[in-house]
């Protein structure tokens, strides 16, 4: 929701999107905020940050250093999520067939969905066989470069592509990365005239991914299922023989709500 559509909700309760505004704050680069820190991350007045951040600290989502007055985010952030992934419709529904996928081929499997101008990972079952990148449940990847964030652009009409890209960071992440909008316009249309997207060292060198966009059942949006392995074990040609009648398989079948 836009800034200006926020103004004008009624219904928006602004002391609950400002202390949310002081949670997001935190990030790697910045895990621990004096007050000042935090109310310029956060776009608060001092006074404002001051109060949001004892509320916090109150209910135990903030843990403040005795010493140098920073605040930090506490364990008890983590139950927003776990009760995400308790409750999801898409992660349960979701977890047989990606159990199975990881199993059968023992490359890691990734359940993605479009947040913004990027994926955001809500299932991850890892393997021993590729590449460690750092990417667990709740790690954001640009959609543009991405796997399965081009999976699930291939199903999107052009104007909206368009918009997205607009508000996306294009650049590169390692010297592969196809960033320029000619380039992402052919692997979008790539994806949708084979049914998969593949990429290579887009985001993390030796890393290559299929993905395939999974259509949810009542309308309930896209999201993609996506399996990375690394370049010292395949090529495009393997995966793609190997791995890519898997995955349409699979998300066709989740798609129609079938059980394994």
């Amino acid at each position: 929701m836009a800034e200006s559509d926020d103004l004008n909700d009624p219904l928006m309760v602004s002391a609950v999107e400002k202390a949310f505004r002081v949670l997001a704050a935190f990030d790697e680069a910045t895990p621990r905020q004096t007050l000042t820190q935090l109310a310029e991350n956060s776009g608060l007045d001092r006074s404002a940050a001051q109060r949001y951040s004892h509320t916090l600290w109150r209910l135990g989502y903030l843990h403040k250093d005795k010493r140098t007055k920073s605040f930090e985010l506490t364990p008890k952030t983590l139950s927003l999520a776990y009760q995400y992934t308790r409750s999801s419709p898409i992660v349960l529904r979701s977890h047989p067939y990606l159990s199975h996928l990881n199993k059968a081929t023992e490359e890691a499997v990734s359940l993605t969905v479009l947040d913004g101008t990027e994926v955001i990972y809500l299932s991850r079952y890892l393997s021993p066989n590729v590449l460690d990148t750092d990417v667990i449940v709740g790690s954001r990847l640009p959609a543009y470069c991405s796997a399965g964030g081009l999976a699930i652009l291939s199903t999107m009409e052009d104007a909206e592509i368009d918009a997205l890209l607009d508000r996306s960071d294009l650049r590169a992440f390692t010297r592969h990365t196809v960033y320029d909008r000619e380039g992402i316009w052919e692997a979008i249309n790539k994806t949708r005239s084979r049914g998969f997207a593949l990429v290579e060292e887009q985001i993390y060198t030796g890393d290559i991914t299929l993905a395939v966009a999974l259509r949810l059942p009542g309308n309930e949006g896209v999201a993609a299922v996506s399996l990375g392995a690394s370049l010292f074990r395949y090529d495009a040609k393997q995966m793609v023989s190997q791995f890519a009648p898997m995955l349409l398989a699979a998300t066709r079948t989740m798609s129609q709500g079938v059980p394994l």
